[in-house]
């Protein structure tokens, strides 16, 4: 029997056991409905049907302009990587249409569960008891995302996923356009982001001048993995929401500019914002690897060269700044919390203290 109390705020459970019969999975109740954590923005449901498990992922209730079409694309390259070394939740089925009646006007997938747990939410025994294995989950991380980054797009079917031509040459202008556009905030006073410019000039100025495009996350950091519970190992790459064809050692320069470091570059105090001891607070933070370890792992999985690593350091703290930014613009006018808005704007203000930092020293 369904039971129709099971993410009935999320999806048609009627729809989805109609659904899920069309695509030939096997019959049975949805039950064991479980809403989980995943992001801001995009939602997650757990459930299970017959002897299986599975997460269903949509929109937001308040769907924006290309939430339809994130999950179109996150259903596309969860697809491509199926056999690839790259950890990632194993596609099942989708997208499914809103036409389907599932989840209104959300366009959703399926996909199996991740066994695992997310350091950012605190390191569970035995690795909150042992910093040797915190140390090697770190260099996993990196070493995930220079497996990602040495996938070959075009035998992926990915040929067309992006728009690779002149991305590195293109980033500076497309993030300055986006601070622009927060004008459009009744109440928004501006940018008071110190450095701002002085970041997007040296940026401008010391770009890579050749680059190799690939697969990208685009959001790379250490709220975005899950590690396995039994093993320093990455689980799972997750929210491919701005993946994209670019220049993946974008995704190293993000996991280094979110890194848990202190002023010296030596991991410090967890929770506290970037540039001034990290990122996101993990637990205990002793025994997680220096950013020049990270660094080395990464160099040891991909063929890419990371000697222009400071310039992509800096510039996904510019990029993530400003994409924080938008959402203290939005408080200002009313349309977010203002502690939340406060609180990211302060991160703004660190992540361009870690770019200062990043370029004096490189």
């Amino acid at each position: 029997m369904t039971d129709a109390g099971v993410g009935a705020d999320l999806v048609d459970v009627v729809a989805l056991e109609r659904w899920m019969d069309a695509q030939g999975l096997p019959p049975g109740p949805v039950t064991d409905g479980e809403a989980l954590p995943g992001g801001t923005q995009n939602l997650l449901l757990r459930f299970r049907r017959g002897d299986r498990r599975y997460v269903l992922r949509r929109g937001p209730r308040h769907l924006r302009r290309l939430s339809n079409q994130v999950m179109r694309r996150e259903a596309r390259v969860l697809q491509a990587l199926a056999g690839s070394d790259v950890p990632h939740p194993a596609f099942v089925a989708g997208p499914g249409e809103p036409e389907t009646g599932v989840a209104g006007d959300a366009v959703f997938y399926l996909m199996a569960p991740v066994e695992g747990f997310n350091p950012s939410a605190g390191m569970p025994p035995p690795f909150a008891g042992d910093a040797a294995l915190r140390h090697e989950v770190g260099l996993q991380v990196a070493e995930a995302a220079a497996r990602l980054g040495g996938v070959d797009h075009v035998a992926a079917g990915l040929a067309d996923f992006g728009k690779p031509d002149n991305f590195i040459e293109r980033q500076v202008e497309r993030w300055l356009g986006e601070l622009d556009s927060y004008a459009e905030h009744e109440g928004y006073p501006g940018p008071d982001i110190p450095g701002l410019d002085e970041v997007a000039a040296w940026l401008d100025a010391n770009r890579p001048a050749t680059w190799q495009p690939g697969i990208m996350h685009g959001d790379y950091h250490l709220s975005n993995v899950m590690i396995a519970p039994d093993a320093p190992r990455v689980a799972a790459i997750v929210d491919w929401e701005m993946c994209t064809i670019g220049d993946p050692l974008l995704d190293l320069g993000n996991l280094l500019g979110t890194w848990p470091i202190g002023p010296d570059g030596t991991p410090g105090t967890p929770g506290t914002p970037a540039g001034t001891g990290g990122f996101i607070g993990i637990g205990p933070a002793d025994g997680l690897p220096s950013p020049d370890e990270l660094v080395a792992r990464y160099a040891e999985h991909t063929s890419r060269d990371t000697a222009a690593v400071p310039w992509y350091t800096a510039m996904a703290c510019f990029k993530l700044g400003i994409v924080l930014e938008g959402t203290h613009a939005r408080a200002c006018a009313g349309k977010a919390p203002v502690p939340v808005g406060d609180l990211l704007h302060a991160t703004t203000l660190g992540l361009f203290a870690r770019a200062h930092t990043v370029i004096a020293k490189g």
